[in-house]
């Protein structure tokens, strides 16, 4: 069994995710490729859907006069889901990269990733609006994480880091995170991060008015 397969649902579900790897197919084809029913591909590629991973892509006329087919394909966000490279590669390149690179440079880069990938303005409505906002956001991206109210603003404590695997390279990949908050609640965050074995993230955010 494949890595992915146990993590999105078993053998099934990950043998349909292989022949789709290899391109676009209708519910018949995976269900003549699997030995199964009709049935029990539209069930499992419901669930794949509802995740994300996959999408319909088109029509296929099959043999004889019925009606066209629906052909599904692979997401663009299964590409990372079902991909274990893109972790040893990020850790590698901030090695290499603080190697070569000035500190100050190699802070400046990391935070400018961060705000890359961050909204071009901040999220609308209240500071609680927008903190809660950037919480949903790193939830999207694999935290687990609270938002707590402390005496001066807000705090995102975090219990499963994202970029746990970089952190322990180099803990200033923190600081592309502490800039995408800060993008999304248009105020200062400052990143109070655990670095022990197991990263926990902390970014407290205190508004300028504070």
């Amino acid at each position: 069994m494949r890595w992915w397969e146990k993590q999105i649902g078993g053998t099934a579900r990950g043998r349909i995710i292989a022949l789709l790897r290899r391109g676009a197919s209708t519910v018949e084809e995976l269900a003549a490729e699997l030995g199964v029913t009709d049935n029990a591909v539209r069930a499992h590629l419901q669930l794949l859907e509802r995740e994300g991973l996959l999408r319909a892509s088109g029509t296929r006329q099959g043999p004889g006069a019925g009606k066209p087919a629906t052909t599904y394909e692979l997401s663009e966000r299964s590409e990372s889901a079902l991909s274990s490279a893109y972790a040893p590669v990020l850790t590698a390149l901030l090695q290499i990269l603080a190697e070569r690179t000035p500190p100050e440079e190699l802070d400046d880069i990391i935070r400018q990733v961060g705000r890359r990938i961050g909204p071009a303005s901040p999220a609308g409505g209240s500071l609680d609006a927008r903190v809660r906002a950037a919480a949903r956001l790193l939830s999207g991206l694999g935290s687990e994480l609270d938002v707590e109210r402390t005496a001066n603003g807000y705090a995102l404590c975090g219990y499963a880091c994202p970029l746990a695997s970089a952190v322990r390279g180099e803990p200033r990949a923190w600081h592309a995170v502490e800039e995408l908050i800060s993008a999304v609640v248009g105020e200062p965050v400052r990143e109070e991060c655990d670095r022990a074995s197991s990263p926990r993230c902390r970014f407290e955010i205190v508004p300028r008015s504070a």
